[in-house]
């Protein structure tokens, strides 16, 4: 039963995630607020909210990032709850709690949850206590080279040293022999230190060729939890996704019960609540072993959509309202096959922003497309965050009929004005080993040669 009715909704972010937030809620007859940048205000998502509010200007620290002006927004416009989307403040455990404070309702995980998951060695200590299986490494941050090259050598090179409060790539270093590793944990502890005001980072062993695994878990505040099944997002450069896929063309049913379970099991022993994601690496002999938990929705999460006919958001809401799931694990049935490429604003051979006006485009359509954007003619990408501008999904019975509809929907879409990685997404679709699904998150590097 439900606990809470929530009439009205602030969206504290912009772009695709800010529409499709707004999708649903009008779908489910919920209002909805939009904020701002100076530099958004022609933006989509502001048009077809109910309400807008401009909250500073265009850099995300005035703007999307300014938690006293969206707290101000939200109490102006009378909201009920606030959704954060993804990136921004989505995982920040103080924004969670001062919308808590102010009697606001955040929609995701409690604050603490966010805060223990946010931190990757408490992250990592915590899903070993759940039974979860994780890489050989340090059970706290590095303190000092000396420490660094015992634990390397207890669990054996290559080793990885990852940043305790980031992602992305960033505080990040791979290491291949002792000599190598003092300057490695300098650097990367300076690279922490810029990216995430915090320098602390830990030790693992370095998996060579893996592949990157993710499951998706929806968990009510009753504690009854299902996951979505497996995302596959081995397709990187430089640690950021280009493409995901859903099932993984080499995760096994017994496979995907085992992974799946393992994540149920852990959100009901740290009490978690909403829309998450594990993300796992899957070794080549078949182990599986914990990275990372998200607790958010994530940007590819329309390929689970298209093979659950699930509408997280949808169900994002109703468990912040406090309803109970709905349906219990043998409900959740998968469909055929689906795909997303996230088309960016980028030169795609040299990877370099490229904002601007859209002087021309057409988005596609037929059997099995779907297009989440924020873009139209005449629309002005600006250059002050990230740079997608689309996901293109797709989904049919089989993933090779899914790689074909992709390949016609991507000749399909035209975005002129800028560049995009279009091209290279049509590259890929062509490419023989994303073909046969034989990759790894090496995939990029060796593709490009």
């Amino acid at each position: 039963m439900k606990k809470r009715e929530i009439r009205k909704i602030l969206i504290a972010n912009r772009g695709e995630i800010a529409c499709r937030i707004i999708w649903t809620c009008k779908e489910m007859g919920i209002k909805t607020v939009a904020v701002h940048s100076e530099a958004d205000r022609e933006a989509l998502h502001v048009r077809f909210a109910d309400e807008a509010i401009c909250i500073g200007a265009a850099p995300s620290a005035q703007s999307y990032l300014n938690i006293p002006a969206i707290i101000s927004a939200a109490e102006i416009t009378n909201v009920d709850a606030i959704h954060p989307g993804y990136g921004f403040l989505a995982e920040s455990e103080t924004f969670a709690k001062i919308c808590e404070d102010c009697n606001i309702k955040f929609i995701g995980p409690r604050p603490e949850v966010i805060g223990m998951m946010g931190d990757k060695v408490e992250a990592r200590r915590t899903m070993k206590a759940a039974g979860v299986p994780i890489l050989p490494g340090s059970p706290d941050p590095i303190e000092d080279a000396d420490e660094a090259i015992r634990i390397a050598k207890e669990i054996g090179f290559p080793v990885i040293i990852k940043a305790a409060a980031g992602g992305g790539g960033r505080g990040m270093r791979i290491v291949r022999q002792e000599e190598d590793l003092a300057t490695n944990l300098e650097l990367a502890q300076t690279e922490a230190l810029a990216a995430f005001k915090n320098g602390s980072v830990y030790i693992e062993r370095y998996i060579e060729r893996p592949r990157h695994i993710e499951i998706q878990v929806l968990a009510d505040e009753h504690g009854n939890c299902v996951h979505l099944g497996e995302r596959e997002c081995s397709i990187q450069r430089r640690h950021q996704k280009l493409l995901e896929e859903a099932p993984s063309p080499v995760i096994t049913p017994e496979q995907r019960e085992k992974m799946g379970a393992v994540a149920v099991k852990a959100c009901q022993e740290i009490g978690y609540s909403s829309a998450g994601t594990f993300e796992f690496l899957l070794d080549e002999d078949g182990s599986f072993y914990f990275m990372e938990m998200n607790t958010r929705i994530q940007v590819e999460h329309p390929v689970t959509e298209m093979i659950t006919v699930i509408d997280i958001v949808r169900n994002q809401i109703l468990i912040a309202e406090g309803a109970d799931l709905g349906y219990v694990q043998s409900d959740v049935q998968i469909f055929g096959h689906s795909i997303e490429c996230r088309i960016n604003a980028e030169d795609p051979e040299k990877f370099t922003p490229s904002p601007g006006r859209i002087t021309a485009l057409n988005l596609p359509g037929g059997p099995g497309v779907r297009v989440d954007t924020a873009v139209y003619p005449g629309y002005v990408v600006p250059p002050y965050y990230d740079s997608m501008i689309a996901k293109l999904i797709v989904h049919a019975r089989t993933r090779e009929t899914a790689i074909a509809r992709m390949r016609r929907a991507l000749e399909a879409m035209v975005v002129e004005g800028i560049k995009t990685t279009i091209p290279l997404h049509l590259k890929i679709m062509s490419d023989e080993k994303f073909q046969k699904g034989d990759f790894s998150t090496k995939f990029m590097e060796e593709f490009q040669h």
